[in-house]
């Protein structure tokens, strides 16, 4: 296996034309792409054939967004019918309390290994205490929790971000669960920008703070963040892409030209994934 990448939507209608419809065509304005769609069987032997395992992410922003989600059930399906190829995580509603709890312990019987949050869509501040039985529910199932960290593609370059708030991906909200859960495995997706050199502290104080490279060409990251991928940080990067927005070959690509010493470019892309999700 050459990587794991941890950052993998769903290429199907079910996610790009149902749960987030009207928002796709920004998204694609922003990364300057035109996203295709693709199959689950098409999906993985893409991935297959870049020997990459894919982390896929379920969706379930309906209190916020009024779309349906992509259930937890579609993604553990997929994942049973590509064991070899993709990893699955959860999606739940933080405003749905109690129900969203119950959903995790569904998941992880589901065979769900972990937990993705995106404060933004989902419109809430995983600073509020109010949220965190949900997070205190994925400590005790050993959920890793990816969450959407710093400004978005989705609402992007449109009149108020189509109503989406890019303040509740402010790395910083992710501290007091961070210190509260000492555990709770947090991973910050997209780096954080702009508020990348707050979330570099964040992991330097906290070893059970993440940051995945997702979302960026990385040629384009920024040298703050590069400076760490290479010495002080490298044990708590983790690959991704963002697949269907960036193709995962070209952040491979661009990655390696980023002049990373191998022993770290190889935690990155392969040995700290694993050591996460216990599979090393």
């Amino acid at each position: 296996m050459r990587a794991i990448d941890f950052h993998v939507h769903l290429p199907t209608p079910e996610w790009l034309d149902v749960s987030m419809e009207g928002y796709v065509e920004a998204a694609e304005r922003y990364f300057r792409t035109k996203v295709a769609r693709n199959t689950l069987e098409g999906l993985a032997r893409e991935y297959a054939d870049l020997d990459l395992r894919a982390v896929l992410l379920a969706w379930d922003a309906e209190t916020a967004t009024h779309r349906p989600r992509l259930s937890n059930e579609f993604v553990a399906l997929a994942v049973k019918d590509y064991p070899e190829v993709f990893i699955g995580f959860a999606s739940v509603d933080p405003h749905k309390g109690e129900r969203a709890v119950a959903e995790l312990e569904k998941a992880a019987e589901l065979g769900l290994v972990g937990g993705k949050f995106h404060p933004s869509l989902q419109n809430f501040d995983p600073a509020d205490e109010r949220f965190w039985p949900i997070f205190a529910k994925c400590d005790e199932l050993h959920f890793p929790c990816v969450f959407h960290t710093g400004t978005s593609g989705i609402g992007g370059g449109t009149p108020g971000g189509q109503g989406i708030r890019i303040d509740l991906c402010q790395p910083l909200r992710l501290d007091p669960l961070a210190a509260a859960f000492p555990t709770l495995q947090i991973i910050a997706a997209h780096m954080g920008w702009p508020w990348h050199v707050e979330l570099l502290a964040m992991a330097l104080h906290k070893t059970n703070v993440w940051i995945d490279t997702s979302g960026w060409a990385p040629k384009y990251i920024p040298s703050e963040v590069v400076r760490e991928m290479k010495t002080r940080l490298q044990d708590q990067f983790l690959f991704g892409s963002d697949y269907p927005f960036i193709d995962p070959r070209r952040c491979l690509e661009e990655l390696a030209a980023l002049d990373i010493p191998q022993p770290a470019l190889e935690k990155i892309l392969l040995g700290n994934g694993s050591r996460l999700l216990g599979r090393s």
